[in-house]
């Protein structure tokens, strides 16, 4: 039932559109005529003149719906092209007849000599095929060439609508491939670090095995998220610092420089874990007197700015590790080239990784928000 009246106004709407646009263009035609027959000083009528014009242009517009229809199904293209071409030449007789009866319905043959309306009779009708005939053939291929137009545009739109949506869901899909990914990597890493500590202190481990269940849940939480607040971001990310502080003691030193104004912006899950993973593998673990890692924000007018920085001592590990990698292949489908990720280390021994994301701030948060965090000492 919804679908049969989905259709009629389809219909409709089709036939309101043909109307409008060949009773526009039926006007204008006569305006034309006029300027020109009373240039040649010729008396002409409005009232005889309007009424054929318009039932012309009413004629056109009751046939060209039928038209843009027939194309739609039997577009001219690679298959059957030469029998589709000779039946849109075949469908110049029936449109010349047809639009001749609907001509002579609605009006009475016009006599040019007598200048006036004559009765209707089968020689008028014949006559008005007769004398309209090259017109109306042209006009239909018009139609024609204007329904096939329409139809491969449509075609094309509909292929880019689907190649969008397609890349939509291949980011999608390539996104979750990567959050997969990401969560059991560092889960692993994680279980790891537990391991060196089940026989030497047992204490530790397991309050660091109590704190890792409880980060879990809470990156479980908004599993189904892309964003997130920072400030949910940063309270995530000192959950699982101070399970490497249980592992790394004394070793490691964290410090926080969070700009207020940034703390409900939003930010990919997990986006900084790897990040500071990356900096605790290939920095400070490394060293046997520890280091530091500093994790800073600012906001610079519409983008704002995360870095971690850490120190680098001793030889450390080659690479920059899969968080790097999986972060900067994320930011490239949530942000298609609005967001960038960059390390380098410097003179100074130290290591930074810098983020900078469009400033999107999460729904319903207030512009200036306090944000406490604890330094480590």
């Amino acid at each position: 039932m919804e679908n049969s009246r989905n259709r009629g106004r389809q219909i409709a709407l089709a036939y309101a559109v043909s109307v409008a646009v060949w009773v526009s263009i039926a006007l204008l035609l006569e305006w034309q005529y006029l300027v020109l027959v009373r240039m040649q000083r010729v008396q002409v009528s409005l009232a005889d003149t309007l009424p054929m014009a318009l039932a012309r242009g009413f004629g056109f517009a009751l046939l060209t719906p039928p038209i843009f229809y027939i194309v739609r199904r039997y577009a001219v293209g690679k298959r059957h092209s030469a029998r589709r071409v000779i039946g849109y030449l075949a469908g110049t007789i029936p449109f010349v007849i047809v639009f001749s009866c609907i001509r002579f319905l609605l009006l009475p043959p016009w006599d040019d000599v007598l200048r006036r309306y004559v009765p209707r009779s089968w020689a008028s009708l014949v006559g008005l095929m007769r004398t309209g005939f090259a017109d109306l053939i042209v006009i239909y291929f018009a139609i024609v060439v204007a329904a096939h137009a329409y139809e491969y545009f449509e075609r094309a739109r509909e292929k880019e609508l689907e190649r969008s949506e397609l890349q939509q869901a291949l980011a999608a899909s390539e996104l979750q491939a990567l959050r997969i990914q990401l969560q059991p990597h560092f889960l692993f890493n994680t279980l790891h670090g537990i391991s060196t500590l089940i026989d030497s202190d047992p204490k530790v481990a397991k309050a660091m095995i109590i704190r890792l269940s409880s980060l879990l849940r809470a990156a479980l939480k908004h599993a189904s998220s892309d964003l997130a607040p920072l400030q949910e971001e940063i309270e995530f990310i000192q959950a699982y610092l101070d399970i490497e502080k249980l592992r790394l003691g004394k070793r490691l030193v964290v410090r926080f420089a969070i700009d207020p104004a940034t703390s409900q912006m939003l930010v990919p899950q997990l986006i900084l874990q790897p990040l500071v993973e990356n900096a605790i593998v290939h920095g400070v673990s490394c060293n046997r007197e520890g280091g530091w890692i500093e994790i800073a924000t600012q906001q610079d007018g519409g983008a704002f700015e995360i870095q971690v920085r850490n120190s680098v001592g001793g030889e450390g590990r080659k690479g920059v590790g899969l968080g790097l990698q999986n972060t900067a292949t994320r930011l490239k489908y949530l942000y298609t080239g609005g967001a960038s990720l960059s390390f380098m280390i410097g003179n100074d021994k130290t290591a930074t990784a810098r983020l900078v994301l469009p400033a999107l701030r999460s729904l319903g948060a207030p512009k200036d928000e306090e944000v406490s965090l604890e330094h480590a000492k």
